[in-house]
């Protein structure tokens, strides 16, 4: 519990706001993201109790959790007094600010506030309920003493709660069986699923492949092809320039023999 810390941790608007000093950015900057984070944590804290709030009075409430609401409100407390002092150096530089920075340094106060008020609320709660808590616990002790009769209600009472308590342990054994359960079945189905993507994986690479195999085989008779085809174009080439060499031998020939009848015929 937060026994001697002053509730007024989060009234900032009745705090004395410094006099004016100089501005300075690198130091707005950081105030503003410490009020920030404080207000996270301050705002973890209420979630906090909320949660245990709910526990307190009943079977599950013990001293560890006691010892955790006091840990929980002794590191809270120490950050709205630091954020108050923040929020009040922030009052004091923003002055000499734009409006920016002021309506910025507005709404931080605001949502500090709203925590604030939050966390307090819920102090207040769980003081209230472990304060009932132990006043029963003191008049059932003086019941006992008082009476044999009454001892053996308690007892009987107690056996009870005994039972109570087993049948409610069981039950959350069953949930959490059946919890597991669930996973289990949720842990194979997607197992099933990669495997069926697996699958459809492979069969698409194996696709790529025979396609790839194909491709191969196709280029492979392209080239045989194509080297057939160059052969046989080399061969009629061989061929064409022989026709022409022939030819040009029998046309020098043909000349010659022409060339000597007209060089006879001028001479007789």
């Amino acid at each position: 519990m937060s026994r001697g810390f002053n509730n007024n941790y989060g009234a900032t608007s009745s705090t004395t706001v410094p006099d004016v000093v100089s501005f300075s950015p690198t130091e707005f900057i950081s105030l503003c993201e410490n009020v920030a984070h404080n207000i996270g944590s301050v705002k973890s804290g209420w979630q906090a109790l909320e949660k245990t709030n709910k526990i307190i009075g009943t079977q599950r409430d013990n001293q560890q959790t006691r010892d955790k609401v006091h840990q929980v409100q002794m590191s809270t407390n120490q950050k709205i007094t630091a954020t108050s002092k923040d929020l009040q150096r922030l009052a004091a530089i923003v002055r000499g600010g734009d409006k920016q920075q002021k309506l910025q340094v507005e709404k931080l106060t605001s949502d500090f506030k709203i925590v604030v008020e939050k966390y307090s609320s819920s102090q207040q709660q769980i003081a209230t309920k472990m304060k009932a808590t132990l006043l029963m616990n003191a008049s059932q002790n003086d019941d006992l003493e008082n009476s044999g009769a009454q001892a053996e209600t308690q007892q009987l009472m107690q056996v009870q709660r005994n039972q109570q308590m087993q049948l409610q342990f069981e039950q959350e054994m069953l949930i959490e069986r059946e919890t597991r359960m669930r996973e289990i079945e949720a842990d194979v189905l997607d197992v099933n699923q990669i495997m069926r993507d697996l699958n459809v994986l492979v069969s698409q690479q194996g696709e790529t492949i025979d396609t790839i195999e194909n491709s191969i085989e196709n280029t492979r008779g392209n080239i045989e092809e194509g080297a057939t085809d160059l052969m046989k174009a080399a061969e009629n080439q061989a061929k064409y320039r022989k026709k022409v060499l022939i030819l040009l031998i029998i046309a020098v020939i043909i000349g010659l023999i022409v060339t000597g009848i007209i060089v006879a015929r001028l001479k007789s």
